[in-house]
C-alpha cells in the first residue's frame, strides 16, 4: 500500500513539472527567478545545463547581434546581470545554442500576432500608467453579428471601474489596431486597460468604454481561437471598405443597444495605429459627422491635395472636436504621410494637434499617444 501511495505521488510531482517552484521548494531546491530587480540592475537566468552558449537580447539594446552572452554556474543555471534599462515595457529572449526561447520563469508574456514574447516592465514616471491601478475595469471578450461582413465577430470591450453599478451612461473610444494585430492587441501590447484604469482613477481622464475591434475582415476573431480564416483582397473596391463599413454599421449599434453609452458623435472618439491609423482615416472620411474625436497615430494620410482636400473638407462642415495626430521622428513608414496630414488639415483651415516624438513605429510610442490623448477626450 506504501509502495503504491509513493508511485501515485511520484507520479503526481512528474505531471506538475520539475520547474514548478512549488515542487522545487518541495524537493529543498531554491527556485531559479527570473527577471530579479535590484536596486540597480536586472538579473536574467536560465536552466540549460548542456547548453554550450546562451545569450540574452532585449528590445532596449538596439539590434539583434548587441546579443549578450550568459554565464553558466555548476547547477547548470545561466545567469547576467545587466544595468537596469530606462522605465519603459520591454521584450526579451534567450538564444540557447542559436535557438531563440522565452524566458519560462517570468510569467508576464505578450503576444505579437503569432509571436508569444517575455515582458521586462521597468518602473518610473514613464511607465506608471502601465501598472495596475486600485481601481480595475473589466475587459471583455464579446461576440457580435457582422451582416456587413458576413459572420459572427469577437471585439474587446474595456468598461471602467464602477460601470456595473453607477448607472451612468458613458462616452466611448474606439481604439483599432495595426497590421498583424487583432482584437487583443491594444490590451495586451498597449497596457490600454491599465492606461485607462489608472488616467480615470487619477481623475486625468473621464470613464469612458473603450471598444477595441478586429480590423481582419478575413478573421472572426485572433488567430488563438483557430478559427477558419478567409482571404480578403484589400485592392478590391467592392469590399476594400467592409471593416470600416462594419466598424460603423455592426459594431457602434451593438454596443449602443448593449451598453449604457451616449450615443452621440461628440461622446464618440476613433484612434488607431498604423493600419488602425488609416482606419481612423478612412472611417472619419467615408462617415463625417460620426467621431467629434479624430486620433490618427503613425498613420498620417497620402495623396495630393486635390484628393486630400475634398475629404478632409467633408469633416470640416460635419464638424468635429478634436484632430489629434500622434508619430514619431524616426517613423519611416508613416512620418512624412503624417506630416502630409498636417499640412493638409492646416491648408484647409482645421485645428488640430500633431504631437511628434522621439522613435519609430513602435509599441512604446502608441502608449505614450494612449496616455497622451485620453486625458483629451470628452472634454
Amino acid at each position: 500500500m506504501k509502495k503504491k501511495l509513493f508511485l501515485a505521488l511520484f507520479c503526481f510531482f512528474v505531471v506538475l513539472g520539475s520547474n514548478a517552484q512549488e515542487l522545487a521548494n518541495f524537493m529543498g531546491r531554491a527556485p531559479v527567478i527570473s527577471p530579479e530587480f535590484g536596486e540597480k540592475t536586472v538579473t536574467f537566468r536560465i536552466t540549460a545545463p548542456d547548453a554550450k552558449l546562451v545569450r540574452l537580447y532585449g528590445s532596449w539594446m538596439e539590434a539583434r547581434n548587441s546579443s549578450v552572452n550568459m554565464m553558466k554556474d555548476t547547477a547548470g543555471v545561466w545567469s547576467l546581470s545587466i544595468p537596469t534599462p530606462s522605465p519603459e515595457l520591454y521584450t526579451y529572449n534567450f538564444i540557447v545554442d542559436g535557438l531563440v526561447v522565452n524566458d519560462t520563469r517570468n510569467v508576464f508574456m505578450q503576444r505579437d500576432g503569432t509571436r508569444y514574447l517575455s515582458v521586462l516592465l521597468v518602473p518610473g514616471e514613464l511607465t506608471e500608467n502601465y501598472f495596475e491601478a486600485n481601481e480595475h475595469g473589466n475587459l471583455s471578450k464579446v461576440w457580435y453579428d457582422s451582416p456587413t461582413i458576413g459572420t459572427k465577430r469577437r471585439m474587446f470591450v474595456y468598461t471602467p471601474y464602477g460601470y456595473e453599478t453607477s448607472g451612468e451612461d458613458y462616452p466611448v473610444l474606439y481604439l483599432l489596431h495595426g497590421g498583424g494585430g487583432d482584437e487583443d492587441a491594444w490590451s495586451t501590447m498597449g497596457r490600454a486597460r491599465q492606461i485607462l484604469d489608472n488616467l480615470i482613477e487619477k481623475g486625468l481622464a473621464k470613464p469612458m468604454i473603450c471598444v477595441m475591434p478586429n480590423g481582419n475582415p478575413g478573421q472572426q476573431a485572433a488567430k488563438t481561437q483557430l478559427l477558419e480564416e478567409k482571404p480578403f483582397d484589400y485592392r478590391n473596391e467592392a469590399t476594400r471598405n467592409d471593416y470600416i463599413n462594419s466598424l460603423v454599421k455592426d459594431i457602434i449599434p451593438y454596443i449602443e443597444g448593449h451598453y449604457r453609452v451616449i450615443a452621440k458623435p461628440e461622446a464618440r472618439a476613433v484612434s488607431g495605429l498604423s493600419m488602425g491609423g488609416g482606419h481612423t482615416t478612412s472611417v472619419t472620411v467615408n462617415y463625417p459627422g460620426t467621431f467629434d474625436y479624430i486620433l490618427p497615430l503613425s498613420s498620417g494620410m497620402r495623396g495630393e491635395p486635390g484628393v486630400i482636400d475634398p475629404q478632409l473638407q467633408k469633416i470640416k462642415v460635419a464638424g468635429y472636436k478634436l484632430y489629434w495626430i500622434g508619430c514619431g521622428k524616426d517613423d519611416f513608414l508613416a512620418y512624412k504621410s503624417s506630416i502630409n496630414l498636417d499640412e493638409a488639415l492646416t491648408r484647409n483651415g482645421m485645428e488640430h494637434t500633431f504631437f511628434v516624438t522621439e522613435g519609430g513605429h513602435t509599441w512604446a510610442n502608441w502608449r505614450i499617444y494612449l496616455n497622451t490623448f485620453a486625458p483629451l477626450l470628452f472634454k
